[in-house]
């Protein structure tokens, strides 16, 4: 999976150019994250936004998986975004603290380096575009 992202501002909302792999993992971090059995005030701690925030972003994100799409986000749903991407990870802590990458690739199709790498990217090209914005 390539994980750098392209990222523009325009105005107050952020054009993001993802690959149908990205889109992909991000949506699965979201929905694994909403599907916990974790309270409403539990998953905004976590996400920064509600389950139907969550809802409305996993629909916003499933466009046409055979191709890039630019896709227009706020601030908001790129914090998200990056949050569910690193958190999913801790889904997958076993008792005694050690992380299992067999089953989060298992159930998440990725492996966590992929999640870590994308969330990076994330935030370095929002850097980017609003130093020079």
């Amino acid at each position: 999976m390539r994980t750098r992202i392209k990222l523009t501002t325009d105005g107050d909302s952020f054009v993001v150019r993802l690959t149908p792999s990205q889109r992909e993992a991000m949506c699965r971090s979201l929905e694994l994250l909403a599907s916990r059995d974790f309270t409403d005030t539990a998953i905004t701690l976590q996400l920064g936004v509600d389950r139907e925030e969550i809802a409305t972003l996993i629909e916003h994100l499933s466009g046409n998986q055979d191709a890039s799409q630019d896709i227009r986000l706020r601030a908001r749903d790129l914090h998200a975004l990056h949050s569910a991407l690193t958190a999913a990870a801790t889904m997958f802590v076993e008792r005694g603290g050690s992380f299992s990458e067999e089953a989060f690739y298992h159930r998440l199709g990725f492996f966590r380096e992929n999640f870590d790498s994308l969330a990076l990217s994330i935030v370095e090209t929002a850097s980017q575009a609003t130093r020079t914005a």
